[in-house]
């Protein structure tokens, strides 16, 4: 390099030379000068003493993301309980499916069936008009009616019934389900906040649904039938039972501290996630890690929830309420909460690749060479095409980085304020976002060489 240096030097002003040549020979004089630079504080910086890092860092940055994913789940829990009690539209639109359910919908009509034969009492009836027949003195009459009571009350059962399911699966009996749950929402809260309620009660060790409301419906509607015998019922109000009441306490002692903390929680999870990426000497790694962990921690909030499920199955007496039923009312009430892990997941798998993706790693620098081969191989057909993009290709690809993080923040913004986003929201707000990357890349075009800048590196 000294050699090199020396005999460039008298070059750089002999004769024989045009001005740009020996401007572009100073300018290679000054390059090499600033590289002797950099290879000599190079050299000096290996040489000092290697400084003591902070062994803290790591250590904290892992406990914080920790803390971060395993509040992840609780405040998924905390949202989910918030949007059930406080927000009504939300509650009825968890439990409308129910009514659309076979197996709830057979249950139903069981359980109102045998409240409204109970009450009628066919054979009851059969026997009076029998005794009555009798001491008109028509006892043979009497003695074959009283015969044929059981048959003539089970043949009535099975009326009965079959109108009831009928009832039950039709629109009519949607509508009056979705409004009796909006009006029962109310008497949820109060169950949860231990304030008590009508719709919505304890009994016989068991938490209940009032069934009254639904039976006047099907009332009503047997008379229109004909059948109008049912208006003799005076008003009933049996019960469908949901779940154990002993799931009620913990279910009101984690509501009441669930409730306070619905919005602490998720801002105190970011936030400590976020802490722990910051503190932590490799973010790019610590990111990646987070992200893993968010995922994992939704992996447990479902196993949680698969075992919750049969806790809750096995507390439930068939005789109570048919498993089938109780198995399609636990999985339609805690499908939002699946929706919201799922959609955490698909999240913390996309910041973890984005993460990886952006490495040095030998796998993320391939990719991204794959990647930048086939938007180069784009562009150039294009440009045999005769596409350019002018000043445009020019502006964009000069401010390419502040691009690139305009696009992220954007679709950052989306996803937090999108409504009640889903795993596939996540999924094609991801998609997109590498779509306008690409694009950026792509339009992006180096500006033309400017003469005497033919050696610019």
């Amino acid at each position: 390099m000294s050699d090199a240096g020396s005999e460039a030097g008298p070059a750089a002003g002999g004769p024989g030379r045009t001005a740009d040549e020996r401007a572009e020979l100073e300018r290679q004089q000054a390059e090499l000068d600033r590289l002797r630079a950099e290879v000599n504080e190079l050299r000096t910086e290996k040489a000092k003493p290697a400084r003591r890092r902070l062994a803290w860092r790591a250590p904290l940055a892992t406990i914080l993301i920790v803390i971060g994913c395993l509040l992840a789940p609780i405040s998924v829990l905390a949202v989910w309980t918030a949007n059930q009690v406080s927000d009504t539209s939300r509650y009825v639109a968890n439990v409308e499916p129910l009514v659309h359910d076979p197996a709830v919908q057979n249950a139903l009509t069981d359980k109102i069936s045998t409240e409204i034969n109970t009450q009628l009492n066919v054979t009851s009836y059969a026997n009076q008009a029998a005794a009555l027949l009798s001491s008109k003195g028509l006892p043979r009459v009497g003695a074959l009616l009283k015969s044929f009571g059981p048959s003539i009350s089970s043949a009535i059962a099975g009326f009965i019934h079959g109108q009831v399911h009928k009832i039950v699966t039709s629109p009519q009996f949607a509508r009056v389900w979705v409004q009796a749950n909006t009006v029962v929402h109310q008497e949820l809260v109060k169950a949860l906040s231990g304030q008590g309620g009508s719709a919505v009660s304890v009994s016989n060790g068991q938490v209940v649904l009032s069934l009254g409301p639904f039976i006047d419906v099907v009332k009503q509607d047997l008379v229109k039938r004909g059948f109008t015998l049912v208006s003799k019922i005076p008003a009933i109000n049996p019960t469908l039972a949901l779940f154990s009441a002993k799931y009620l306490v913990k279910a009101q002692s984690g509501y009441r501290l669930i409730n306070d903390l619905k919005i602490v929680l998720p801002i105190l999870a970011l936030l400590l996630l976020a802490l722990g990426v910051y503190v932590a000497r490799g973010h790019r790694r610590a990111l990646i890690g987070a992200g893993l962990g968010l995922a994992a921690s939704m992996l447990v909030l479902g196993a949680g929830l698969l075992i919750f499920r049969g806790i809750y199955l096995g507390s439930v007496p068939n005789s109570v309420l048919p498993a089938d039923a109780a198995a399609a009312l636990f999985d339609t009430l805690v499908r939002f909460i699946k929706e919201g892990l799922r959609t955490i997941l698909v999240v913390g798998l996309v910041v973890a690749a984005g993460a990886f993706l952006t490495g040095p790693s030998i796998t993320a620098v391939r990719i991204r060479a794959a990647f930048a081969s086939g938007l180069g191989w784009l562009r150039q057909s294009g440009e045999h095409a005769g596409l350019r993009t002018g000043p445009v290709g020019t502006w964009t690809y000069a401010h390419r980085k502040g691009l690139r993080i305009s696009a992220v923040a954007l679709a950052a913004l989306i996803f937090v304020f999108w409504g009640q986003p889903t795993a596939v929201v996540v999924i094609v707000i991801a998609v997109l976002l590498l779509i306008v990357l690409g694009l950026i890349e792509l339009i992006g075009s180096r500006p033309a060489a400017q003469p005497g800048m033919a050696g610019h590196p």
